[in-house]
């Protein structure tokens, strides 16, 4: 149970750090305090090697559910940030070198990577989806595209898939492995030593992982050497959950206001979907009705975070969209200050 509420708290704090406040500490050992419900249940579960097909096996698993309110208040208390249920989907395009074979990894691919993936996108709370590699995908982008990754084919086939950030990750053990042998070898002005040398340093770095993060406003990119697969996939996930989990996490040492007006509110069961939506968004402290007019509705918000992190927030969900209103933002202007304008309902 207490590794439990562990996996819960790095679910929502987004980064492996939390962990290490001394307010979390202290509740983690007080775990039952937090504690709702638990039972056990058995499963299937499937297992997935390099070179043995998938099988499967009956395993019991411990399911804990813990209490959401007490646990926003406690990461308010150690002022740490909290990740908001709404969260991006991420796209992620992996490409598995191994010698002269490059494969795109979907979730038929006969690897544990894909399986890994999911799992890791399971217990971080992360939505990480991989290409079908249907004859769609495969008609809109070649192999070679996505290990180029170049971004125009790449957009182009990831498009079906409407996700929120695009990741293209190589996997190598050879030609990467190669380059990488030659940058060492520039940096540390060593000389050519033949296939001896290039051989100890490949028994020492085995595979180069490299990932890069295409989103509409940043471009980010990272790379890993190791000797296992399994580690360098984790510790690459890892980084691109704490990169996006930056963009969208939700301050707790800072309280904003903000008035809203949603439009296209024109009955009293839209009105209770409306206030029930924003009430009900973590990033949403209260909210409180201050102006109707026909089918407008000003809302007056306070936010645990920023006003860009609820911004964000509210683009990976489609019932309120953002649109610019030039009356309100010139009236704005005359009174300094800023009212952002919305429409309800699903497009």
């Amino acid at each position: 149970l207490k590794k439990a509420l562990a996996a819960v708290m790095l679910k929502i704090g987004g980064e492996k750090s939390v962990l290490d406040n001394v307010v979390i500490k202290k509740a983690l050992i007080n775990y039952r305090l937090y504690l709702n419900q638990y039972r056990y249940q058995q499963k299937n579960r499937e297992l997935t090697g390099d070179k043995t097909p998938k099988t499967n096996e009956k395993q019991l698993f411990l399911l804990a559910s813990f209490n959401e309110q007490k646990i926003n208040s406690l990461f308010q208390k150690a002022n740490l940030s909290l990740w908001g249920s709404l969260r991006p989907q991420v796209l992620l395009w992996l490409v598995e070198e191994q010698g002269f074979n490059r494969t795109i990894m979907s979730n038929a691919t006969q690897s544990n990577l894909p399986q890994q993936v999911n799992h890791f996108s399971e217990q971080r709370g992360l939505p990480i989806l991989m290409p079908l590699m249907d004859l769609t995908d495969a008609n809109q982008v070649n192999l070679s595209d996505v290990w180029g990754r170049f971004e125009q084919p790449i957009r182009i086939a990831s498009n079906r898939y409407l996700a929120e950030a695009i990741v293209v990750m190589r996997l190598s053990n050879s030609s990467l492995v190669a380059q990488d042998l030659v940058d060492d070898f520039t940096k540390k002005n060593v000389k050519s030593c033949g296939l001896l040398c290039a051989q100890s340093q490949t028994e020492k770095q085995q595979y180069v992982l490299d990932w890069r993060l295409i989103n509409q406003n940043q471009r980010v990119s990272r790379q890993y050497q190791g000797i296992s697969r399994q580690e360098l996939l984790k510790t690459g996930l890892i980084d691109i959950t704490e990169l996006i989990y930056q963009h969208y996490a939700l301050a707790n040492d800072s309280q904003n206001e903000l008035i809203i007006n949603v439009m296209n509110v024109d009955s009293l069961a839209r009105y209770v979907e409306v206030f029930t939506f924003l009430t009900g968004l973590s990033s949403v402290q209260s909210a409180t009705l201050v102006q109707a007019s026909g089918e407008s509705r000003r809302f007056k918000l306070v936010l645990r975070g920023s006003k860009e992190a609820f911004l964000a927030s509210l683009k990976l969900n489609k019932q309120l969209t953002e649109f610019i209103d030039p009356l309100a933002r010139m009236n704005s202007e005359q009174k300094s200050e800023f009212t952002s304008a919305f429409s309800w309902g699903k497009r």
